[in-house]
């Protein structure tokens, strides 16, 4: 660990010191600048540049006053090559680091101020470029950075700077300040935004699972309507031959293949099934619902406290045990949400037998009562949902006009499939 942290820094400080990184604009969309007007936004994009050029000016005025101002091209020099560092942190934040801290000898022997082993503008454009450096990179930089400062500031003590006035313990004291402030920022920043992207990676999987679960349910349910189906087939085929006075033998291998068939489907579904099955699954003992027994459903929702009507518009007639399933599911669970979302509304459940299929629309007004809604994850919209999808269907989810909340889906139903 401690050998992957040194190459990490190496690569930050020396391998990636003259790397080309302009600062990026800052973001606007949000914080509270992002309640400004447009305009005003797309100028406050360059505050952090406008910040560090106004530094530089500040680093270079420093310079002047010490005296640099007064003393032609040396004092020219004296004061711009602080300031010039500082803006170098705009494109070569780590090159600049380097520029600074090497500059730093040079100045002090032709500086004005006597001071040692930093001249006054030569120690704030440091304290500037650690500052700037650090907020671009990253914590073990700005860490590295003071290490190397403070050895510099040590040596240059020690071996050049005994009997000057010294001011390497101001420049050490506030710089770990500014640095440990900006690092904790940083991590804590980080920190922000992994949970964000954790918090994103963790809605997508618990969608992802939901929509594994309910699709497992409808697989557990559409087994026995087709378990029922194959067992007919497989019942019938062994019969036919004895229905038959002396069938041939070609219709007897025929009725036997028929039946070999279906056993072996019906071996392969509950292979099938039991890929699918929780450990906690107990197979159901009655059959399956169907649209006969909505009756029943809206009873047992009424005794809940739910004032719920029921309309069936169109000729009745019998359809494929899987549309009605997924019909009789789909109002079960709208129903179930409006005793969770809406307490105290009032439902109507409408079915539409039409030629080409069904429809159904269950809606509800607003909640009523003193009894508060419970929060939902939405996994009954997405069991819905893909029990229409199943059967090339078309549903819609919406909140209404009135407040409350509809669910509209529509499963065609081919004539040949609803005759039989």
């Amino acid at each position: 660990m401690t050998k992957k942290a040194l190459g990490g820094l190496r690569a930050d400080l020396l391998d990636d010191a003259n790397a080309y990184r302009p600062l990026a604009r800052m973001n606007t969309d949000r914080g509270p600048v992002r309640f400004l007007p447009e305009g005003i936004r797309i100028h406050l994009g360059l505050l952090p540049h406008a910040l560090v050029v106004a530094l530089a000016v500040i680093v270079f005025g420093i310079g002047y006053v010490a005296g640099g101002g007064g003393y032609g091209l040396r004092g020219m020099l004296f004061s711009g090559l602080p300031a010039a560092t500082v803006l170098l942190t705009l494109v070569r934040p780590v090159f600049a680091f380097w520029v600074s801290l090497a500059s730093t000898p040079f100045l002090a022997y032709a500086g004005f101020s006597g001071m040692w082993p930093w001249e006054p503008n030569s120690l704030a454009g440091h304290l500037v470029v650690l500052t700037v450096v650090a907020m671009r990179t990253r914590p073990r930089t700005a860490a590295g950075m003071w290490l190397i400062t403070a050895g510099y500031a040590f040596f240059a003590t020690f071996l050049f700077g005994l009997g000057r006035t010294n001011d390497a313990p101001q420049l050490l004291f506030f710089s770990a300040l500014v640095l440990l402030a900006v690092s904790l920022r940083q991590v804590r920043r980080e920190a922000a935004e992994e949970v964000t992207a954790q918090q994103s990676v963790t809605a997508v999987e618990r969608s992802r699972r939901t929509l594994l679960e309910e699709r497992t349910t409808i697989a557990r349910e559409l087994h026995d309507v087709v378990a029922h189906h194959m067992s007919v087939v497989a019942i019938q085929a062994e019969a036919a031959p004895y229905r038959v006075e002396n069938p041939p033998p070609e219709l007897e291998k025929a009725f036997a293949t028929i039946r070999e068939n279906a056993v072996a489907a019906l071996t392969e579904l509950r292979r099938v099934l039991g890929v699918v099955r929780a450990e906690d699954y107990e197979a159901p003992d009655a059959p399956q619902p169907t649209l006969a027994d909505l009756d029943g459903l809206v009873g047992n929702v009424r005794e809940a406290g739910l004032d719920v009507t029921l309309t069936v518009v169109g000729a009745v007639r019998e359809l494929p045990q899987g549309v009605e399933l997924s019909a009789y599911r789909i109002a079960q669970e709208a129903l179930s949400n409006v005793l969770r979302h809406a307490p105290g509304a009032a439902a109507k459940v409408e079915v539409s037998h039409v030629l080409g299929g069904i429809g159904l629309r269950i809606a509800n007004g607003p909640a009523r009562g003193l009894v508060k809604p419970s929060p939902g994850a939405g996994h009954g919209i997405t069991g819905m949902r893909e029990r229409v999808a199943m059967l090339n269907g078309e549903m819609t989810a919406e909140p209404t006009d009135e407040g409350g909340y509809a669910v509209t889906a529509y499963i065609p139903v081919p004539r040949e499939e609803a005759a039989e």
